[in-house]
Parts: C-alpha cells; structure tokens; sequence
C-alpha cells in the first residue's frame, strides 16, 4: 500500500515543488524549461565565482533553500531521489556563466548519478571554454571500513555550500574555492538515525524496521543503515551515535577529541518533532561538553531531508577561527538559521528564579490541630485524584488528549511531596496562595491555570476573615476569576459546572447559625448532580467544543473531578468529627 502524500501528480511534485518556492521567494528565479532554480539577481554576481549544486528533489529545504548572496547561486533539481539531467546541469552552468560570473564550482554530493551528470555536464562546458570545477562531497561517518564508492554526501554538504558561498562572496578565486572547501570537507563527518523509513510518492516504504527497534547510519534516500539497534532513550541513542562518528578503528570517523572546537548540526531528516529534535540536541550538546569538546556553534534545524524520514543526523565540523568567521558571514539564503555568532560552549544557561515576595507575618498553629486537619483533608483529595487517574483519562479520551486524570495525578503527586516538606500554612488564605502556585508549577495544562486561578482569587476575602460567609465569598471569588479568564459559564460542559453548582449551594453560608457540614454535603450533592449531567449537554469551551457532540456521550472529565475534590473534602472532615 502507497503512503498518502498531499501532492497534485507523481510525476509533476518535483516540478511544482520547486515552483512553490520560487513563488514564494522574490530572490529566486526558475531557468525556462529547466527544474533549476537560480537567484534572481544574476547579473550583480560578474566578475565572481558562481556556485551550483543540487541533486534529486525530496531533501528539501536542500538544496534551493541554501540559494542566496552567501551561498548558493543556483540549484539543479533532479525527480524525487534521482540525480538531475545533464541537459539541465549544463543549463544553469551557461546561465551563470552568460551573467559574466568567472567560473563555477560544482558542490557535489557523493552518489554515482550525482557524479556521473554533473561530471559529465562539466566536461561539456569545459569544452566551450567556461571554467568550471567540482568538488564531491563525503561525510558519512556510517561505514567503519572503507568502500569502493566512498563516503555518501549527506547534511555536511550544506556547511560546504556556506563556506563557499563565503568565500566567493569575498571574491574568491575559482582555485582558491576548490581547495579550500575541498580541505574543511575533509574535516567533517555526518551520522543518521532513524525511527522509520519514508516513502516515494507513489510508493510504498523503502524498508521496515520492528516496532523496537531503529535503523543507525542510514542515507538520505531512505536506503537501509549500516545496522539496526534496539530502541533506546535520546541520550543512549546521541551516546552511540557520536561513539560511532568517532571510533579511532573507522575509517570514516571525524577526528574529534577533547579540547577540539567543533560546529554541530543536528538535523531534522524530515517527518521527527521539534520537540523531539530538542531533545537530541540538549544531549548532544551535554554528551560533547562532557568530552571536553568545545562547541563554537550548535545549528539546529530542518537542513537535509528523506521527504518524511523520522530520524535525524548529527554533523560536526572542526572549525578554526578563521573558517568560524565564514560560518557566521552572511547570507540571505532562506533554509540558513540566525545562529549568534559566540560559542555555544561556555555560556551561562540559565538566570536566577525572581525571589518570591515576603509573605505578611500572621499567626501559625504549626503541627497543631488545624495543621493536621489541613493535611488529612489534602491527602484525602490526593488519594481520590489518584485513584481516578484511569477513568478521567478515559473519558477525557471522547474529546480532548486523554490526559486529564494524568494531569490531576501530577496535581496530587505534587501535593503529597510538598506536604512532607512541613507543615502547610494554617492561615487559609496563605494555604489557598500556596496551593495555586504548587498547581501552576507542577500541574500543567489549563487545568491547571483554572485552579491556580481559582485558588489565587479565592485567598483574597480569606485574608480579612475566615469565618463561613468569608468561605462563601471565597467560593465566589474564584469562580468570577474562572469565568472572566477561562471564557467558560455554566452549561457550557466543563469542570465549572461542578463548581458553579456547589457554589449556588454553600451561599447558605451566609446565613447566620448555618451548619457547616450541612451546607457542604449540599454543594457535594449539586456538584456530583451536575457533573453527571454534563453528559447530556453540549461543549461551549474547551478542546470538547471543537468536537461534534454525538461523540460526547460521557460526562465531562474535568467536572466529574472537581466534584470528586468537593467530595473528598467533605468526608476528610466528616471524619475528623468536624
């Protein structure tokens, strides 16, 4: 079975690709009759070095991404993974030579297509007497042994694109390019991972791996790596892939040892997150730190792909000051990142947290009887949140990320240790303080925020008084703070509906000789009442409201546990006697 790619025609995706960047880039210009995308201010680059590269289509933003002043002159684009025709290489080499530019310099990934075309599309220009020389890039660190074909080109390439782009920005000669880059190629090795494989349109996937496992030191053309391994963490998988890149027994390592300078790329292969390609990129950095290498500049980006590869590769580069200062020159090419131009290494990472204000002196009764009643109530409401953590997720599921009862898990985990550092606050208005900035760290999501919120607004009538009405205004206090910001009323299927209903009961409270207990018992009652209830309506917030309501069927997850809270507080004190 074919995978599903939005594209209009197989054969027309690289065509129209191209074109959709061209379209969208005033900088760049297509050569008529030609997939090849030049800049569009050719004629501002006479008397200077031009620069081609290229290669088949489904690595983009490689290669018409890196095109720009710096970089880049033009790029010749073959089908998906298939090298570009001749015709075409000869075609843009013509072009460039036509806009007075002196010579040009072919930036070649090591692949047999890749060198046959362009090798064969110098010779011809060659002998229409415009000077053009190549270079064939070959970083993979993969193969430990050397191999007939050599090493592949795959994301270092692009660091070779900067530094010649550089270099005939500054007015380089043809000559002095090629050897130049020639030289820092050799400095430099590439390694790929990948969780699976991709798929050619209209194709299906060009190999499979087990469901644990993963594929180490793969191409960029979605051809198997050099082994599989076992699925693993992101710091177990860095760990071996830069063990690998630098094992003194392969022929292919990169020669990095502590006290080396290098730049790092960690390059997203196509189809991984962005938060996972964070993860990879902390640990590469914290593994490479670790071995005493200095890393001058850490790139972290979507720079090479396998079309939906989910994988990455790591590049590192040797750098010096001087081929530093090419790194960071600038260009105008629309895939390169901002990157400061100061080490990556050295740094300081973080600043000190703002000290919390002081909190206004007031009387504490610590360990003592209302101490402990506050902790029984709190570790009620922590066992109950716990114990639900699978049913709320559960009906969480029906419309939102199912993970409510993870959320209010956090929640409780995070109360139980906060509740053996000591004794909380027998202030009520600092313990609600305390609470809503506990749930604002630790529990996440808009859960949450409502919480933190509620608590937040339901501290500030307890600050005066702590009698029953100022519990009432309390209760108030923050379902006004929950509606003003959460955008949610009652009706509208969401936690606030249990809360609301609670609500309108403790105003009994107000009233003078009311019974405590009674009066709560209520508000359970309303709560659970009106929880349940939340099944039959239909979301008016929340993620439920983007969902068609003939799916909702359950009651809403975050109502049915803040009622499950209101009832775990009144039995808490129900069996303290009080």
């Amino acid at each position: 079975m074919t995978s599903k790619k939005l594209v209009n025609t197989v054969a027309g995706c690289a065509d129209e690709a191209l074109a959709g960047l061209v379209a969208c880039n005033p900088n760049l210009q297509l050569l008529h009759g030609h997939r090849v995308a030049l800049r569009s201010d050719l004629d501002s680059l006479k008397g200077r070095v031009a620069l081609l590269s290229g290669g088949g289509s489904g690595h983009e933003p490689a290669h018409a991404g890196f095109i720009g002043k710096g970089m880049l002159t033009g790029v010749i684009a073959g089908a998906v993974f298939t090298s570009p025709a001749v015709g075409s290489i000869l075609a843009a080499i013509r072009a460039v030579a036509q806009a007075g530019t002196v010579g040009t310099l072919l930036i070649v990934k090591n692949y047999t297509g890749d060198r046959l075309n362009f090798g064969l599309a110098r010779e011809q220009a060659r002998a229409e007497g415009i000077p053009v020389e190549m270079v064939v890039i070959g970083d993979d660190s993969a193969f430990t042994v050397l191999k007939k074909a050599g090493r592949r080109g795959l994301c270092g390439t692009v660091l070779i694109h900067k530094v010649a782009g550089a270099l005939a920005e500054a007015g380089m000669g043809l000559e002095e390019i090629t050897n130049r880059v020639s030289a820092v190629a050799k400095a430099m090795g590439t390694l790929g991972v990948s969780l699976s494989s991709c798929s050619v349109p209209g194709s299906r996937p060009t190999f499979e791996l087990s469901p644990d496992e993963v594929e180490l030191g793969l191409g960029i053309h979605g051809e198997a790596g050099v082994r599989r391994i076992k699925m693993a963490s992101a710091n177990e998988i860095v760990t071996l892939m830069l063990d690998h890149m630098t094992a003194s027994s392969s022929v292919s390592r990169v020669p990095v040892q502590s006290g080396s300078s290098v730049v790092l790329m960690v390059n997203n292969l196509g189809g991984l997150s962005f938060l996972e390609l964070g993860i990879i990129a902390d640990a590469a950095v914290r593994t490479l730190e670790g071995r005493g290498v200095k890393i001058a500049r850490a790139l972290v980006s979507t720079f090479m792909t396998a079309l939906e590869m989910p994988g990455i590769s790591l590049t590192l580069l040797l750098v010096d000051e001087p081929l530093l200062k090419l790194i960071d020159a600038e260009t105008t090419a629309s895939a390169w990142p901002n990157v400061a131009k100061v080490s990556v290494t050295g740094r300081k990472r973080s600043r000190a947290a703002p000290a919390e204000p002081l909190e206004a002196p007031v009387s504490t009764v610590a360990g003592g009887l209302t101490s402990k009643r506050v902790v029984l109530v709190l570790e009620r409401v922590c066992t109950t949140l716990l114990g639900l953590e699978e049913h709320l997720n559960a009906l969480d599921r029906a419309a939102g990320d199912g993970d409510c009862g993870t959320t209010h898990s956090r929640a409780a985990r995070a109360i139980q240790g906060w509740l053996k550092e000591g004794p909380p606050p027998a202030s009520p208005a600092q313990l609600l303080s305390k609470l809503s900035l506990l749930l604002l760290e630790k529990m996440g999501g808009s859960s949450g925020a409502l919480y933190g919120l509620f608590l937040t607004a339901a501290a500030q009538p307890l600050k005066a008084k702590t009698d029953l009405p100022a519990w009432c205004a309390a209760m108030d206090a923050g379902l006004e703070a929950m509606q003003k910001y959460g955008k949610a009323a009652p009706g509208d299927r969401t936690m606030l509906d249990s809360l609301w209903a609670a609500g309108q009961e403790l105003q009994a409270w107000k009233s003078p000789g009311a019974n405590l207990l009674q009066v709560l018992t209520k508000a359970v009652q309303s709560a659970e009442a009106a929880a349940e209830a939340t099944k039959n309506m239909e979301a008016g917030a929340g993620r439920a409201s983007y969902i068609s309501s003939a799916r909702l069927d359950q009651p809403d997850p975050g109502a049915v546990a803040a009622a499950a809270v209101l009832r775990a507080i009144l039995e808490a004190l129900q069996g303290q006697g009080v």
